[in-house]
């Protein structure tokens, strides 16, 4: 209903049942789905049919609830319960919006409110609230200062404390999915739960960098621009992720050698291999950030460097196998580069000699090597020497 009424596309519809029961719903074909909530498949369709029902908290955490689901919730009960006052609107089978808490003109206003104070129960609302800020701060929305307040006491409730990794990583996918993702992180730090949930991020914040490569001075800042520069780049989250996480290092720099940060990347590793084990994130996610905390600043040299320093990068990188991740780095690496003041719509040629260096360094074909008696370590050893002269010929 949402959506519908902001003229966006509509992906999916939710069915909420008032009057029924479980049996009811099984004797008429549809299929059980939900462990912990009352929820089921349409025989034909397979669109989500869930029964009304209401919560009651009791235990610290979003699995602390009771569940009551019976004949006798009616829907302004069950709408009660979720978390927005926008997502808390229906339609009838005539297309009658049903709205009792005022979602339609939350909608018209740009207001991102909560329902009812049953909000501060759960503690995945205040990432919740943090997404949809990501996916609408485009068309105006802004979260309603009582809400926000009530987010910041759920923080300093120890709420926030209870969230579990896999579904802190579920939203935090979505986030950086959304069309403004860097606006999800500047919602948790209003309300104070980025240093939470995220104390990685929230330590970069007033950490100094160097003036002449930084104008905009603060590792916090730089690293929110990145993240907005890499979302005009790519919409893959993995992209965006390395761009959020490259700079992790500053974070950890001893304040007495501020404004410097010597080894900063291979701090940033750590912390990044540390932050992805807590949160359980995929492989795919964890390496394509390990790579781009610790190879971006010599990306960023790509014109300085010498060829067999640049074999050795894209060796590392295993650019040869995985070319597909290593177009992700360079993405990542342009994203750092332009997430600096005064640098957003700067040319970045590094990408481009990268790109050219494994191109003409992969175009070697080992055949003739092979026919010519090269085995073994001996084939290896010529591949990569004729690799290095190819780039060499490509940097003169």
């Amino acid at each position: 209903m949402r959506d519908k009424l902001l003229g966006l596309p509509v992906k999916e519809r939710d069915w909420v049942v008032v009057g029924a029961t479980p049996e009811a719903m099984i004797a008429q074909g549809f299929k059980r789905v939900g462990r912990d909530f009352p929820v089921f498949l349409h025989p034909v369709t397979h669109e989500e049919y869930a029964l009304a029902r209401t919560e009651r908290k009791t235990a610290p955490g979003y699995r602390g609830f009771q569940i009551q689901a019976d004949p006798g919730v009616s829907l302004e009960e069950d709408l009660r319960r979720r978390d927005l006052t926008i997502n808390a609107l229906a339609e009838d089978e005539n297309g009658r919006i049903i709205d009792f808490y005022g979602g339609v003109g939350d909608l018209e206003r740009r207001i991102l409110r909560h329902t009812s104070p049953a909000f501060m129960e759960d503690p995945v609302r205040i990432l919740r609230i943090a997404r949809f800020a990501a996916r609408y701060a485009q068309l105006g929305f802004r979260v309603a200062d009582e809400t926000m307040s009530f987010m910041r006491n759920m923080v300093d409730n120890g709420e926030a404390n209870a969230l579990v990794p896999e579904r802190v990583w579920q939203e935090l996918v979505r986030a950086l999915a959304e069309e403004t993702p860097v606006e999800f992180f500047q919602v948790l730090r209003r309300c104070g739960a980025l240093a939470v949930i995220f104390p990685e991020i929230e330590r970069l914040f007033g950490v100094p960098q160097p003036s002449e490569h930084h104008p905009e001075i603060d590792s916090g800042v730089h690293t929110m621009m990145a993240l907005v520069q890499a979302s005009r780049l790519s919409k893959d989250p993995e992209v965006r992720f390395a761009a959020l996480t490259h700079d992790l290092g500053k974070g950890a720099t001893p304040p007495e050698d501020w404004p410097k940060h010597i080894d900063h990347e291979r701090r940033g590793v750590a912390l990044v291999e540390a932050l992805c084990e807590r949160l359980k994130s995929p492989r795919s996610y964890r390496d394509l950030a390990r790579h781009v905390a610790r190879y971006h600043l010599r990306c960023h040299r790509a014109k300085e460097l010498r060829p067999n320093t640049i074999l050795k990068t894209l060796e590392a990188l295993d650019a040869f196998r995985k070319p597909d991740r290593f177009e992700k780095f360079l993405l990542a690496c342009e994203a750092d580069f332009r997430g600096r003041a005064g640098n957003e719509d700067t040319p970045y040629p590094q990408a481009d000699l990268f790109r050219s260096a494994l191109a003409v360094a992969d175009a070697i074909d080992p055949k003739p090597l092979i026919e010519d008696g090269f085995i073994g370590e001996s084939l290896a050893q010529e591949i990569r020497k004729q690799r290095l002269s190819a780039i060499k010929r490509l940097k003169r």
